[in-house]
């Protein structure tokens, strides 16, 4: 291909990488926090509060509704919020 695509590879990387992170990030806490209070952003303050800040942040919509859907389903993960 060439140098002008290796470049762009690299770069594309880098991106993604951060945005996984990101997106990780916020469906971690979105699951966490709709599991204990409830998975309807109306009746739930802190998932709205949430579900806003990822919005602000550019995560994508079907990150979100998983994380809720997930939080919704029995089984999976439980990320419990803990300090060190």
């Amino acid at each position: 291909m060439g140098r002008a695509f290796q470049n762009r590879k690299e770069s594309m990387a880098k991106t993604a990488g951060q945005k996984t992170k990101v997106y990780s990030k916020y469906g971690k806490a979105i699951y966490s926090v709709a599991k204990s209070g409830g998975s309807d952003p109306e009746g739930n303050l802190a998932l709205r509060s949430l579900i806003d800040k990822a919005k602000k942040d550019q995560v994508p919509t079907h990150v979100i509704e998983k994380a809720i859907d997930k939080a919704n389903g029995a089984g999976g993960e439980d990320y419990a919020e803990a300090r060190y």
